[in-house]
């Protein structure tokens, strides 16, 4: 059986199954490129909630994994080598388990790095922006007076849907026929942008069509509609 007792945030957050992947994370639409992966894959696992309301992700034992405080996080106990091996980052994460099952992710050189620059686009620009549009649109943000910021949110999300839009043309997914890791890494991200933060008319989502057909066909998927929903909020 693995030996997990140098990762202090077992401490808090004890492996039942030390054998399986531990996940540490919440459905946000970052923590659920993780679980949906996980569930895509067929990767044993055992999910840890990390409740960031309660600033769990600020703990000691939380930051002992991830210095940067944000979730999901992981520990596989079967790491190269063998080894156990501690992780942040989702697309990190996400590389890591394509790479370790060869699953959602082309064998072929050129497509491999074809997929790490959507990855990588949408960590780099829709995450961030997106994240600002729920900020200014649905939280805090939106009493400030001056809409400034909001409208420069707004329009640079609408010129990333644009990007995604153009992408999609004649293609079921980012990849063409291929289901990968890029579409992992933005249907949360979509999904969040037009529910929970409420931002579908803003960003004029409707005026789109292979977007949104894009989005149905990844959420009618039954391992993104479970990993959706890990780990369960209690």
């Amino acid at each position: 059986m693995p030996d997990l007792s140098a990762f202090a945030i077992t401490r808090r957050w004890p492996a039942a199954h030390p054998g399986r992947l531990q996940l540490y994370s919440l459905p946000t639409p970052n923590g659920v490129k993780v679980s949906i992966m996980l569930e895509e894959i067929g990767l044993p696992y055992e999910p840890h909630l990390v409740d960031i309301t309660r600033n769990e992700s600020w703990t000691p034992e939380f930051l002992s994994l991830n210095p940067n405080g944000k979730i999901p996080a992981i520990i596989d106990p079967d790491g190269p080598g063998g080894a156990p091996l501690g992780l942040f980052e989702s697309g990190a994460i996400l590389v890591y388990l394509a790479d370790k099952t060869g699953k959602l992710m082309p064998a072929d050189p050129a497509r491999r790095y074809e997929t790490l620059q959507w990855v990588f686009f949408q960590m780099a620009a829709v995450g961030p922006m997106f994240g600002q549009v729920g900020y200014f649109h649905k939280f805090a943000g939106r009493e400030i007076a001056d809409k400034r910021p909001l409208e420069r949110y707004r329009d640079e999300s609408r010129r990333l849907l644009g990007v995604l839009e153009t992408r999609l043309d004649g293609r079921p997914w980012i990849m063409g026929d291929d289901y990968s890791i890029a579409d992992i890494s933005l249907l949360g991200w979509v999904r969040n942008l037009i529910g929970f933060y409420g931002a579908r008319e803003l960003v004029a989502f409707d005026t789109l069509s292979r977007v949104p057909a894009w989005l149905e066909r990844g959420l009618a998927r039954p391992a993104v509609q479970r990993g959706l929903e890990i780990p369960k909020r209690t």
